[in-house]
């Protein structure tokens, strides 16, 4: 399960992000509103664990923009607001929990376990379809009319990224930006590796859609 954390904090955001690896969730932190929903609009998330008071753009900003654009991943908002307003605010702004700080660690977990399951509830075929080939999101396998293969988590990020932008154009800073993050060591040559590793798998399963090099720009997924 990939999760998107917005905290300005950051000694907070830093505990809470080793507190979700620990419990075996993939997580990417970003400290400011502008940066969340560059993130959060890719649509890439299972959870967005969303601050309100945030720099640059404060969380019901965010929230308002996800739901305008269509992102349906769900959203719990952190906030030192207890008031009744605000939570009847933001829960009117489209989110899906509300957690007011400080709180407990275990809390936190139960609640995103509790929206995993919801999610998972309304979703009735796990699977992304296009052109002639499906991704599972469940079981990262790459699958198409005669065989399958099963994508590391890596390659799996990489290859949901493109399915969500098929035939446009992604640099390779884009996807170290969206697929690493901003704060990784990742370089050209990691994306290039992957990127050889997909071509591959794609082949594999005989699909006809191709992975291709614009030269000095970055890669298209052509369907």
């Amino acid at each position: 399960m990939r999760l998107l954390l917005v905290e300005d904090e950051r000694q907070l955001a830093e505990a809470l992000s080793e507190l979700l690896i620990k419990n075996r969730y993939a997580v990417d932190v970003v400290y400011d509103g502008e940066a969340g929903l560059d993130y959060a609009l890719t649509g890439i998330y299972d959870l967005v664990i969303l601050d309100i008071m945030l720099p640059r753009m404060n969380g019901l900003e965010i929230l308002r923009q996800l739901r305008l654009n269509g992102i349906s991943s769900p959203v719990m908002l952190l906030t030192a607001k207890g008031e009744l307003e605000d939570k009847v605010s933001g829960l009117d702004s489209g989110a899906d929990d509300y957690l007011v700080k400080p709180f407990a660690a275990e809390e936190l977990l139960a609640r995103i376990r509790a929206l995993s399951r919801r999610k998972g509830e309304m979703i009735v075929d796990d699977t992304l379809d296009i052109a002639d080939f499906t991704l599972n999101l469940s079981t990262y396998e790459l699958e198409g009319k005669n065989s399958s293969v099963r994508l590391t988590r890596k390659e799996f990020d990489i290859m949901r990224y493109f399915v969500y932008r098929p035939n446009r154009v992604l640099s390779k800073d884009e996807l170290i930006e969206k697929v690493w993050g901003f704060d990784s060591e990742a370089d050209y040559n990691n994306i290039e590796v992957y990127i050889s590793f997909l071509r591959k798998k794609l082949a594999h399963i005989g699909s006809q859609a191709a992975i291709s090099t614009l030269r000095g720009i970055g890669y298209k997924l052509e369907v």
